[in-house]
């Protein structure tokens, strides 16, 4: 939740269709329905979907299927978001498919985990323990649970991820962050053309 605002400010102007890949409860899926025109969440995890629904609205859909496998045509989203969803997939496979389905001109922002290995993640870790604490006991800031499956520990070290990421996405935008997360910005190139309506909204 606290990389939330980082996605929303990587959002390409008049944004019509994002996708939040890997949505969960929704939480972020509603949160993109400020900068975008059409917002859909897709999971695998029947519940969260369930839950995500209940909330409501408008602008904002939901589907119950396999990211991977979903029909979406290529070029259909403006923005494509994912949070903490990568590892539970095949990495290059999902980064592959995610940036298939950026328009021209649009924007892919990945947000995730992986395993430390390295002296400079361990620098990293340290930090985060401290910073941590600082959200927890001086801004007051809780963690934030879900029931839905999980996968740990993540299969790629941030080491591994980032090689993968560079090779994918020429270009793309890598951070490390203290909380123990990365992240990845990419504008796909070429000029952003005329919207249309992704299948299965």
């Amino acid at each position: 939740l606290h990389y939330h605002p980082r996605i929303l400010a990587a959002a390409p102007a008049a944004c019509a269709q994002a996708l939040d890949v890997g949505c969960g409860e929704g939480t972020l899926t509603r949160e993109l329905r400020s900068v975008a025109r059409e917002v859909v969440g897709i999971d695998l995890d029947g519940a969260s979907i369930e839950r995500a629904r209940a909330e409501g609205a408008p602008g904002v859909s939901y589907l119950e299927d396999d990211f991977l496998e979903y029909p979406f045509e290529p070029g259909s989203f403006d923005l494509v978001a994912s949070v903490a969803a990568l590892h539970h997939m095949d990495a290059e496979e999902a980064l592959t498919r995610m940036a298939e389905l950026v328009r021209p001109g649009g924007v892919l922002v990945v947000v995730g985990l992986a395993r430390s290995r390295s002296a400079t993640d361990l620098a990293f870790d340290v930090a985060g323990s401290f910073a941590t604490r600082f959200h927890r006991f001086v801004l007051g800031r809780r963690y934030w649970e879900h029931d839905a499956p999980k996968v740990w520990p993540p299969p790629l070290t941030f080491r591994e991820l980032r090689r993968r990421a560079e090779r994918l996405l020429p270009g793309v935008a890598y951070h490390r962050h203290l909380l123990w997360r990365f992240s990845l910005v990419w504008v796909r190139p070429g000029e952003r053309a005329a919207c249309t309506k992704p299948n299965g909204t």
